[in-house]
């Protein structure tokens, strides 16, 4: 069986070289930049599929004839393919949980401390030319309202505690040992809302404008989870009429974001490049998952 890592980039492929080993299946990379229509041409004849973070439309797939498995680097494939659709047509996705929880739960709350002392905002002004000094909100003593508890979210929770924040969570399925509320109780109380649910089809838009109303006035909205799960027209109306003090999103509906789009003109949104789990460490125990997994594949 043949694999293909159809996207390494520059800086994956320096931790790539860092984690392969000699007694590994032969995995072949390409690091040169695609159209997408050409991936076809670039899959053909290989069984494994390499996916860091490239679009895979189902009609396109159906065009690689040997393909059988991918490999998703991370857990959201969702946002990059059909994935159901993928496995009714014979391909399995793989998926790799866990690598970063700790790399994506400081990026949010190093979104949360910017967004709430106007960091980003400031770095722009002195920039150019402008010394304003903004006054931040203090987060010892506030309330961090996380939006799914899984190992993301329960990293989040720890940090938020050592900040002094009073931490509160919502979650699909109970967990005892967790301060878990109501959604619109956890809506109105928190000072930051934090999300952390991965992206389905019941959690698609799953913060509406009824929820966005519902949010306490003034607060601090933080997402390193997935651009979909808030309606953006919601978000960019609670954000021009201030209900939102400040959003800080490191996922968006379409990525790369354009730079034309709302999102990037607002002074009280922080924008990062869906980079929450980018650390070395994280990355090196993702593409080490990733090898294990297709030795699982080619060895069976």
């Amino acid at each position: 069986m043949k694999t293909l890592f159809i996207d390494c980039n520059d800086q994956l492929a320096r931790v790539w070289a860092s984690v392969i080993r000699a007694d590994d299946p032969p995995i072949d990379v390409n690091r040169n930049a695609f159209a997408r229509d050409a991936m076809p041409l670039l899959l053909k004849g290989y069984d494994v599929c390499i996916d860091d973070h490239s679009y895979m439309p189902t009609e396109l797939v159906a065009q690689c004839d040997a393909l059988r498995h991918i490999v998703f680097l991370g857990t959201g494939a969702s946002s990059y393919m059909n994935v159901e659709e993928l496995q009714a047509r014979g391909v399995r996705v793989h998926t790799i949980k866990g690598y970063g929880d700790t790399a994506v739960a400081e990026h949010a709350v190093a979104l949360m401390l910017s967004a709430s002392r106007d960091i980003a905002r400031m770095d722009r002004q002195v920039r150019g030319g402008e010394w304003i000094t903004r006054e931040g909100v203090q987060l010892n003593g506030k309330t961090l309202g996380i939006v799914g508890l899984g190992g993301i979210g329960r990293e989040v929770m720890r940090i938020g505690r050592g900040l002094g924040m009073a931490v509160i969570a919502w979650n699909r399925t109970p967990q005892p040992d967790a301060p878990l509320v109501a959604l619109d109780d956890l809506l109105a109380r928190s000072d930051v809302i934090s999300l952390h649910l991965a992206l389905t089809d019941d959690t698609r838009d799953f913060l509406g404008a009824a929820h966005v109303a519902r949010m306490k006035p003034g607060v601090v909205l933080v997402n390193t989870a997935r651009g979909a799960l808030v309606d953006e027209a919601a978000l960019l109306e609670g954000l021009r009429s201030g209900h939102i003090r400040h959003a800080a999103l490191d996922v968006f509906h379409a990525e790369p974001l354009k730079p034309n789009h709302p999102l990037a003109a607002m002074d009280n949104v922080t924008l990062s490049a869906h980079a929450g789990f980018r650390t070395l460490e994280a990355s090196q125990t993702l593409l080490r998952r990733a090898v294990d997994i297709v030795r699982g594949i080619v060895g069976t």
